[in-house]
């Protein structure tokens, strides 16, 4: 009988050995706004799905329950059902999902958390608190590239995601890949920074001089956070607004003068 998870499961991080599966396996990491789909990988959908039977769903299945769940996909998207999915598994920003294909459509799915270990599940009321709920907007300029160095807003300093003892972080693009970067503290200016990593970061993701991104930081205080892109939604929208609002201020005050 299908034992049905429900909110108040908690999720176990347990550090497994890893073996390549034979089946065909893609993984994706988890970044803000997941539960409204996941895309596959193009490498993989080139490979083991296009070409497939479209209305055919995705049947999802995990060591959580013996529940299996059916996901549409919507070209390379799966869409309906994935939030259901989600939601029954607990899974939240910074996890990172393997997806193994059995065959006919049929992949067995093993979560991850931002530590690399697999999620178990519990009853037990021990799982790890997880920060998502702080975003800062980030400016690539000619300085920081050049020294390989950009620091983050001083406000960054009461995220719990951060602290001093971290020694890296990772940036993550929207489409999910990462890059591992020096994490540091400045006491001359009291401010966490990102080095040796934020130049690749820029010159990977063709960057220029002026371009914005929104980060939204992951992490528990204790594991390695990741800072994501953020995708539109409406806190990104609203630093994006008060950053050109503040320049529009300045340009404003100076033509005055």
């Amino acid at each position: 009988m299908a034992v049905l998870l429900t909110a108040e499961v908690r999720r176990l991080s347990v550090a497994v050995p890893m073996e390549t599966p034979r089946e065909p396996h893609f993984f994706k990491p988890l970044l803000p706004g997941f539960h409204s789909g996941v895309a596959i990988p193009l490498d993989f959908y080139s490979k083991h799905i296009q070409g497939a039977e479209i209305n055919k769903p995705w049947k999802l299945r995990s060591d959580a329950s013996d529940q299996i769940w059916e996901v549409i996909r919507e070209g390379r998207t799966l869409t309906k059902g994935w939030k259901e999915f989600t939601e029954a598994h607990d899974l939240r920003i910074g996890d990172i999902v393997i997806f193994k294909h059995e065959g006919d459509m049929v992949f067995h799915v093993t979560p991850f958390g931002p530590s690399c270990c697999e999620i178990l599940w519990s009853d037990a009321d021990d799982a790890p608190t997880f920060s998502y709920d702080y975003c800062f907007l980030a400016e690539v300029t000619p300085t920081n590239q050049k020294d390989d160095k950009m620091f983050l807003p001083v406000e960054a300093m009461r995220c719990g995601a951060l602290n001093q003892q971290c020694k890296e972080v990772k940036l993550v693009n929207k489409e999910g890949k990462s890059w591992t970067t020096r994490f540091g503290f400045s006491e001359s200016d009291g401010a966490y920074y990102i080095s040796r990593g934020w130049r690749k970061f820029c010159r990977d993701n063709r960057c220029t001089n002026g371009d914005l991104f929104v980060f939204n930081v992951v992490g528990d205080g204790t594991t390695t956070p990741l800072l994501c892109v953020c995708p539109e939604r409406k806190e990104c929208t609203e630093l994006l607004i008060k950053h050109f609002s503040r320049i529009d201020g300045s340009i404003a005050s100076t033509s005055r003068n």
